[in-house]
């Protein structure tokens, strides 16, 4: 079963569609497939759709359109009254929270600066012969830079890698230089230029912190060899050449699980 038939139209209305998701590898389907390929594969099919909060999701947006434009930003809050708005008028609380976040980057003097360029830029290209697609929150081809906007609860709380048995920032746990390294190498390809990417994270704190955060060389060909050594399998698993893996810890494949076997008291802490 080819998920890939023709190419598909990428602009700002179809980019989030699962036809493109389906045509298109991305950040965000890559990492999903490193996290569980059974539950990445199951959504690819609408087999399973994931049931989560999207107040987060329409919040990071809400900031997102803030900084794209003001005719942006309105249209976002036109579309998505009932969820921003109450009955009264007034902006429901997650979405005050998001004000002072846009007030606290807006009013920094250096982030004014930097964030100059093009927004919400659609790019699209290659690696290792996949077709990949992205979107760049702001674009600077003069400068040779790009920034991604992200939310966080806490700049600077450790998580614990179990792989590497270590502490980690929250751009490694989320894998956001994964994400910088695809966006930097189709960018290259679409307009030939070598962009450093930057990270301006804003907490959800009630006083909000902010940084502008760089992506080493070291972890951007981290993230070059991680593509490069499990992407053939994981288009193998998306093609359904290969039956995708189960971790048997995410919400889909505990919701799809069958009891057949029996485990000892001693095998149940991993």
């Amino acid at each position: 079963m080819k998920l890939r038939h023709k190419a598909k139209t990428l602009n700002k209305k179809t980019y989030y569609n699962i036809s493109t998701d389906r045509y298109y590898q991305s950040p965000t389907f890559f990492k999903k497939f490193l996290s569980c390929e059974a539950e990445a594969f199951a959504e690819l099919q609408l087999n399973y759709k994931p049931d989560s909060d999207s107040t987060p999701l329409i919040v990071g947006n809400y900031l997102h359109s803030y900084f794209e434009s003001s005719k942006a930003h309105q249209a976002f809050i036109d579309q998505h009254k009932s969820d921003i708005v109450t009955r009264s008028g007034t902006l429901r609380a997650p979405y005050q929270q998001a004000e002072t976040m846009i007030d606290t980057l807006s009013s920094d003097k250096m982030f004014k600066k930097l964030y100059k360029g093009r927004k919400e830029v659609i790019v699209r290209g290659k690696i290792n012969d996949i077709d990949w697609k992205g979107k760049i929150d702001c674009l600077n081809l003069e400068r040779g830079y790009f920034i991604d906007l992200k939310t966080t609860r806490d700049i600077n709380k450790k998580y614990w890698n179990n792989d590497e048995h270590s502490w980690e920032s929250f751009v490694a746990a989320y894998n956001y230089q994964l994400q910088m390294y695809v966006y930097q190498q189709l960018i290259y390809q679409q307009y030939g230029v070598m962009c450093v990417p930057y990270i301006v994270a804003v907490t959800k704190e009630k006083v909000p912190a902010k940084a502008i955060i760089s992506i080493s060389d070291e972890r951007l060909q981290e993230a070059e060899y991680q593509i490069d050594g499990v992407q053939e399998h994981i288009e193998d698993v998306r093609n359904g050449i290969v039956k995708p893996t189960r971790c048997e810890h995410c919400d889909y494949c505990k919701s799809t699980a069958i009891l057949n076997d029996i485990v000892d008291m001693d095998d149940l802490i991993e």
